[in-house]
């Protein structure tokens, strides 16, 4: 299940705390290994994808960046 969302605290080993968008609670979820391997940065504020875990509902991976344009 994939969800949008937003940044909202940075963790110690690459992990976050996300807002979700759909859902109105947050989540703690970590960097996916292809983000990690290509050095994608995220910070605080930042839209991104969150993959859900179907064990959890409150925690999740990051599988993508989403870049605004202007």
């Amino acid at each position: 299940m994939t969800e949008t969302g937003i940044v909202v605290e940075a963790l110690p080993n690459l992990n976050f705390r996300v807002k979700l968008n759909n859902l109105e609670r947050e989540a703690l979820a970590y960097l996916a290994g292809r983000m990690r391997r290509n050095k994608i940065k995220v910070l605080p504020g930042d839209k991104v994808i969150v993959e859900m875990s179907s064990y959890d509902d409150k925690k999740g991976r990051i599988r993508g960046r989403i870049i605004r344009r202007l």
